[in-house]
């Protein structure tokens, strides 16, 4: 049950190691017979339906222990990307986010993508360089002077984002967007307590800081406003 990666890693051996005799051997003989079959693509979707039986015999078995369920989904994930990006797998097919999208599982996604994310939030903003901008000596990058926290909470909220965007039902994803509200909401809570430390100095590095956090959020939220 830990080792996901064991059988992820050697159906993706399979489909490439397979690909050059059934594009020249089978799909020959299948374009002659007159059928629009594509051998390799029906070989991978027979492989993907014995992961998908190996998912949903092994999910059950893992849901409750969060770190044996997070690496099975952070494999799942990437094999899902390499299958597609590699191997040409059609998004009509049958895929294991089919699996990650059943209730069950979904919701414990859901959770345990919260509660890393809340540590996440939580480690970034008791960092030593919070507040300060990664690129404070360069100063043709650095001119919104974006504070470390900001900048590592805008890329885990596109980070999830990458995760759940090939989820198959908009409604799953619209959950996921949901979380992404909560935390965005979560931040600026965390970054309104801070700021009331520090009213006595409100021209402070760390009011000032915290001040840039804010418009550099709604500058990027605002550019992904034309994301649907």
């Amino acid at each position: 049950l830990n080792k996901p990666e064991w059988y992820l890693t050697q159906v993706l051996m399979w489909i490439g190691n397979h690909a050059k005799f059934l594009d020249e051997k089978i799909q020959p003989i299948l374009d002659k017979s007159g059928s629009s079959v594509n051998a390799g693509l029906e070989f991978s979707r027979a492989l993907v339906m014995l992961i998908l039986e190996k998912l949903a015999a092994d999910i059950p078995c893992l849901l409750y222990d969060d770190t044996l369920f997070c690496h099975l989904v952070d494999e799942v994930l990437l094999f899902e990307r390499e299958l597609y990006s590699v191997h040409g797998y059609l998004s009509s097919f049958p895929s294991c986010m089919h699996i990650l999208s059943e209730e069950s599982c979904f919701q414990r996604w859901l959770t345990v993508e919260k509660k890393f994310a809340l540590q996440k939030m939580d480690s970034m903003l008791s960092s030593e360089a919070a507040w300060v901008s990664q690129y404070k000596d360069i100063t043709d990058v650095d001119e919104m002077k974006v504070p470390d926290c900001a900048e590592t909470f805008m890329t885990l909220l596109l980070v999830i984002t990458d995760r759940y965007k090939n989820l198959p039902t908009a409604s799953r994803k619209l959950q996921f967007l949901g979380l992404q509200k909560e935390l965005v909401d979560d931040f600026r809570i965390r970054l309104t307590q801070v700021m009331k430390e520090e009213t006595r100095d409100s021209l402070g590095f760390r009011y000032c800081a915290i001040l840039n956090a804010v418009n550099y959020i709604a500058t990027v939220l605002a550019d992904w406003a034309d994301n649907v």
